[in-house]
């Protein structure tokens, strides 16, 4: 059933309890399917996510001449290699606000060995950082070329290949940047040398290198001030791989016990340093904040799992003290203005909030009742704020709190809304 314009969120009156069964991780869901891709070998995704990030992906790849089919009830995405080569006549690729998609897909037809590829998105993935990326991508060879502003979408491709090479990058802005350099990397002719200018957020560099040494190529991390180095190489994927469970998707099921209490079980997630997934590590910040002695004040740096850090900041309201969350200026260049949103949202709430370009600190106050929040069209706002939602303000279990454009949680998270409900139905049977 499709979701009204402006949900009321159910608040909870029980204890939440039972089983969540959480989505295929996102970002493990694309990276494979890239790396599938730029393998020889046919390769089947079990307990993949279907969303609309991962749909947006598989139909591009599609585009690409890859043979991609689809089992949503399977959970699994099976795809074969191109069985003509790379198409003759141009293509276009659309990518919405995937950002996974946008830079994997844009690394892969660069290293494509011809073909002319026309990559697009919303008007809001038309600002996303791509800069780096593409310069990268040009001193290695490629011919991109920006056809609106430069340094971002609209991009045309015209592909012949990548020679090799040393290359400087910036991934301060977006991990991702770095991940689609280093999986396309081993595809060039000659050696490869990546050296990083600024910083970087680890976890999900780890999280591509550690999934392509799995699809067949391991690339040591460098130590210090030294480059990555890339020889030439072949993917050889296994038949079969498993997707890990969401991670990010789990920190809102981490939360919901913390505001209205009980527990839930997350079947298949890996405990943190377990598994690919940085943001696994929420649930120690979790319990860092809510185990806090009252009144005390706690700092908290999202740096490396920053995709989580709205879950936290969306329930501060019924912590015990203030919470300060840094490490996030990045995330003003996602979806949207992350910071500068979550900081309107929680004042409509009657919050205490103090913003830096890189840090909120949230003082909870009584909490504003008939709120709307505005989700911005960020799938991360529309699922943190309906877990504060569930919260019994009003201690008569109606709602107090409603999510505008609840529908944009399709990009990761299509069913979020009715397994939020399923918990509630079975908490209160």
């Amino acid at each position: 059933m499709p979701l009204p314009p402006i949900l009321p969120i159910q608040p909870f009156t029980r204890p939440a309890r039972g089983s969540v069964i959480l989505p295929g991780s996102k970002s493990l869901t694309n990276r494979a399917l890239a790396l599938a891709a730029l393998g020889n070998q046919p390769v089947t995704l079990s307990g993949a996510l279907f969303s609309e990030d991962t749909h947006l992906m598989s139909d591009a790849l599609r585009a690409l001449g890859f043979e991609i089919s689809l089992n949503e009830s399977a959970r699994e995405i099976a795809l074969r290699p191109q069985p003509r080569g790379y198409p003759t006549q141009p293509v276009d690729l659309f990518v919405g606000l995937a950002g996974t998609a946008a830079r994997f897909l844009t690394a892969l037809c660069a290293a494509a060995p011809h073909g002319i590829y026309r990559i697009d998105g919303v008007p809001q993935m038309r600002k996303r950082p791509m800069k780096q990326l593409i310069d990268a991508l040009r001193t290695l060879g490629a011919d991109i070329r920006c056809t609106g502003e430069e340094g971002f979408f609209p991009l045309e491709i015209h592909a012949r290949g990548l020679r090799g090479g040393a290359v400087s990058l910036d991934a301060s802005e977006s991990s991702q940047l770095l991940s689609a350099l280093l999986m396309v990397a081993p595809l060039a002719a000659a050696p490869v040398e990546v050296s990083l200018v600024g910083s970087v957020r680890w976890t999900f560099v780890e999280m591509t290198l550690r999934l392509m040494a799995e699809f067949g190529i391991s690339i040591p991390r460098p130590s210090a001030n030294t480059p990555f180095r890339i020889a030439p190489a072949s993917y050889r994927a296994q038949s079969t791989y498993l997707i890990e469970p969401d991670a990010t998707a789990a920190s809102y099921f981490q939360a919901l016990p913390a505001v209205v209490g009980g527990s839930l079980d997350l079947p298949g997630l890996r405990p943190p340093g377990q598994g690919l997934q940085g943001d696994s590590a929420f649930i120690e910040f979790l319990t860092r904040s809510t185990q806090r002695a009252p009144g005390a004040a706690l700092t908290e740096d999202f740096r490396e799992i920053s995709d989580t850090f709205l879950t936290l900041a969306a329930i501060a309201p019924l912590l015990s003290g203030p919470t300060r969350i840094t490490g996030i200026a990045h995330t003003r260049k996602q979806e949207t203005d992350r910071v500068a949103g979550m900081a309107r949202e929680l004042q409509k709430l009657g919050q205490d909030v103090v913003e830096t370009e890189d840090s909120l600190t949230i003082t909870p106050r009584p909490l504003t009742p008939d709120v709307e929040i505005e989700t911005y069209g960020d799938h991360r706002f529309a699922m943190s704020f309906a877990i504060l939602g569930c919260h019994d303000l009003r201690r008569d279990g109606r709602p107090w709190l409603s999510i505008r454009n609840p529908a944009c949680c399709a990009k990761t998270f299509p069913a979020f809304f009715d397994v939020l409900a399923t918990i509630r139905t079975h908490s209160q049977s």
